[in-house]
């Protein structure tokens, strides 16, 4: 074979690959031009709020490259707990609520203090689940957002809590970061959780082991669910992540999960986590 043909079919074969190959690197996340990365409220809150600079250290590095990124963060109600002098999170749905209003404005005040490093303006984004299921508010919601994207300010999205209702609510941060995902059309997802990848069963459970790459056929039968994140301050959990990256996978956008602490790495492209390949994308209207 030839030098051209061995480089043709060298570049053939990192095209096929889910992963691509550029020196040990995932190549679809250095290419990659618009990142939704969601993080969950045990990462940001309580004693773990400290996590939130190390955290805009990596979406600033991603924005000082011309990268387009939304951060998807919970946290409000977490937040709040301390500031209420409550014990724990509130279990009914108006002192929620309440908690939601108060720690939705600290959330954000941490956050633009740590942004103000690196002279990037955050946009606060809230969005209940009839804003994304009825075309109207959708609109309006893509529109702001492709708005916010292109004037370089990073969205930081979050469920509005202070109105949204156990009957009409995303459930989790984890679901609507996969739909915001959709709604911009983003290149990749980056779910960040407690736990460094996704296992077959509780990592420290006997036998647990690590989960490299998901295909996008792949019905994760083999994995025994438990709590990725067990600091009790959220909705989220194994199963809710699983969901949300098939959700996004099967929508077109390759999906990383991996923990907090790995952000850094798997926005330079390192091989941390686990790899969730995305199912052929259809055609879409919207971004250009």
């Amino acid at each position: 074979m030839t030098d051209t043909a061995e480089q043709t079919a060298s570049a053939a074969e990192r095209a096929a690959s889910p992963q691509g190959d550029a020196g040990g690197l995932r190549e679809p996340v250095l290419s990659a031009r618009r990142v939704i990365v969601k993080v969950g409220s045990s990462s940001v809150s309580g004693e773990n709020a400290g996590q939130i600079e190390p955290l805009v250290d990596a979406l600033a590095a991603l924005h000082a490259r011309g990268v387009e990124v939304v951060l998807v963060s919970s946290g409000a109600i977490a937040t709040a707990i301390p500031f209420l002098e409550l014990h724990g999170r509130p279990t009914d749905l108006a002192t929620q609520q309440a908690a939601a209003a108060v720690g939705q404005n600290v959330l954000m005040w941490r956050y633009q203090t740590s942004l103000d490093r690196y002279d990037i303006l955050a946009g606060q984004v809230l969005l209940t689940a009839g804003d994304l299921e009825n075309a109207t508010p959708r609109g309006n919601a893509q529109r702001a957002m492709e708005r916010l994207l292109g004037l370089r300010i990073l969205p930081i999205v979050n469920e509005n809590d202070t109105v949204a209702t156990h009957e009409i609510r995303f459930g989790d941060n984890d679901r609507l970061a996969a739909l915001v995902a959709e709604l911009v059309d983003a290149d990749l997802l980056v779910l960040l959780s407690d736990v460094d990848a996704l296992y077959t069963r509780p990592p420290q459970a006997p036998g647990a082991e690590r989960i490299d790459t998901v295909a996008a056929d792949d019905d994760l039968a083999r994995v025994e669910l438990g709590d990725i994140g067990a600091a009790g301050v959220g909705t989220g959990g194994a199963g809710t992540k699983i969901q949300a990256a098939k959700l996004a996978a099967g929508g077109g956008t390759p999906v990383v999960l991996t923990s907090t602490a790995n952000v850094g790495r798997a926005l330079a492209g390192e091989v941390v986590g686990t790899w969730f390949d995305a199912a052929p994308r259809a055609p879409r209207a919207g971004r250009t």
